[in-house]
């Protein structure tokens, strides 16, 4: 069974930055791209970005050009969200999932998420 586990949320200032933890279990890191979403109350989960296997390819939201990076060390099983210039429209739960810009809709397996929080 897929199992995830994101950390590193927390509150920050505007202008901050954030490093996103995502570990998981039953499925093998190496052959498989990963993704971190995030969702507000009200709103669907979002695509913030993803990353592919090997890590040769990444995509980055419009929403945190410039400001996210993702990566994905092939010496670790973890995923890695880093944000800088944090905004307040930045504040979501974070998720990470398998695949390559998955439809969340179309994912029934989800971790806790990670709570950011933008505010002055």
């Amino acid at each position: 069974q897929v199992h995830f586990v994101e950390s590193g949320g927390d509150y920050v200032e505007p202008g901050g930055s954030l490093v996103l933890s995502c570990t998981g279990s039953g499925f093998s890191w190496s052959t498989t791209p990963m993704t971190w979403y995030r969702q507000v109350p009200g709103k669907e989960r979002e695509v913030v970005a993803a990353i592919s296997s090997s890590g040769d390819s990444v995509h980055v939201a419009g929403s945190v050009a410039g400001r996210a990076q993702i990566s994905k060390p092939t010496y670790e099983n973890v995923l890695y969200l880093q944000l800088r210039r944090l905004k307040p429209e930045d504040t979501a739960l974070y998720y990470c999932n398998r695949g390559y810009m998955r439809a969340s809709k179309n994912i029934d397996s989800w971790g806790q998420g990670t709570q950011v929080t933008v505010s002055s």
